[in-house]
């Protein structure tokens, strides 16, 4: 399913990938695509891609805004972060920075329904409790990102709802995560 679907989808929307990664170097300094150096699954590291949303050197500024983590946990996320540009606020809303990611699919990395992969600086602050999360193949879509990936600010939670995913896991249960996810794309919510 996820080598149809993923090769399906980068033939359909390649006009589209090609119209962002356009637009992302006409409205910003620097490459279309960013480099994400992730954690898989049994801890493997691989790098998968997204569309750049940021500044250029955005990564530098990261520790100066560590201040405002709003995430308890290894994971750094924030609400108005002034380094995403303004066409990346608008990817960011309909994930559309996430549509690289169908290679790293497509190349066996991620699966299209599973845990968000961690970075690797946040793996290396993992507990042993979150590293279960590692025990499948991450995915581009979970429940967290599907059951209101902005109002959960506490990690444990994110991770009690990927194992919840694993312990539960079904064909079934990754078409409904597809479909939830589509719905929150198509109206740019949760983020």
């Amino acid at each position: 399913m996820d080598l149809l679907i993923s090769a399906g989808l980068l033939v359909v929307l390649a006009p589209i990938l090609a119209g962002i990664a356009i637009a992302v170097r006409l409205t910003t300094r620097g490459p279309a695509f960013f480099p994400c150096r992730w954690v898989g699954q049994d801890a493997r590291p691989f790098t998968g891609y997204k569309f750049r949303t940021m500044i250029q050197g955005a990564e530098a500024m990261e520790a100066q805004l560590q201040a405002r983590n709003e995430m308890r946990g290894p994971a750094f996320k924030l609400t108005d972060d002034p380094r995403v540009t303004p066409l990346g606020r608008v990817l960011r809303k309909y994930s559309l920075d996430e549509l690289p990611q169908l290679w790293s699919v497509l190349k066996g990395d991620l699966s299209l329904v599973g845990p968000r992969p961690p970075r690797a600086q946040e793996y290396a602050r993992f507990t042993d409790y979150q590293k279960q999360k590692l025990a499948v193949k991450p995915g581009i879509t979970c429940l967290w990102q599907v059951e209101g990936r902005h109002r959960i600010n506490d990690y444990d939670d994110w991770v009690a709802r990927d194992l919840e995913y694993i312990a539960n896991w079904s064909l079934w249960l990754d078409i409904k995560i597809l479909a939830r996810t589509a719905l929150v794309v198509i109206k740019g919510t949760g983020v």
